[in-house]
């Protein structure tokens, strides 16, 4: 149970740090609660990875994972952005967006990331789990 717990709190917080990393890289800053969402969907998508690499088709596994970042994304800006007022971001200006919270364009972008993410997340929760 424990090596358990330390293995979702490492995923956790290598999925926190890297998307703080590139929301950084890509509007120049971040918020605490973009840590919060990239721990939970790389923990997420880690798992995913786990069930799906090597039984499902690799589009199979993108399209369930960037649905579920896409979800958890809309979550969480209707709580932080609309509910909270903190306007961490606002796609309201993008092509296809729902609310302001998400966009297609984005989705496409988690679709195409997801490719090695969840192979390199499928990698570290078999490693993790062999400690």
């Amino acid at each position: 149970m424990l090596k358990k717990s330390v293995s979702c709190l490492i995923l956790f917080l290598f999925g926190g740090i890297c998307y703080s990393f590139l929301e950084v890289l890509w509007r120049g800053f971040t918020h605490w609660s973009m840590f919060v969402l990239g721990g939970l969907c790389y923990l997420l998508v880690a798992q995913l990875a786990v069930r799906c690499c090597g039984r499902l088709p690799l589009w199979f596994c993108c399209f369930a994972s960037c649905t579920l970042i896409t979800v958890l994304e809309f979550v969480t800006g209707c709580l932080v952005n609309l509910k909270l007022g903190w306007d961490v971001w606002n796609y309201a200006d993008q092509p296809l967006n729902l609310m302001g919270q998400v966009c297609l364009g984005f989705t496409s972008l988690w679709f195409l990331l997801t490719i090695p993410v969840s192979e390199l997340a499928f990698q570290m929760k078999r490693r993790l789990e062999k400690l």
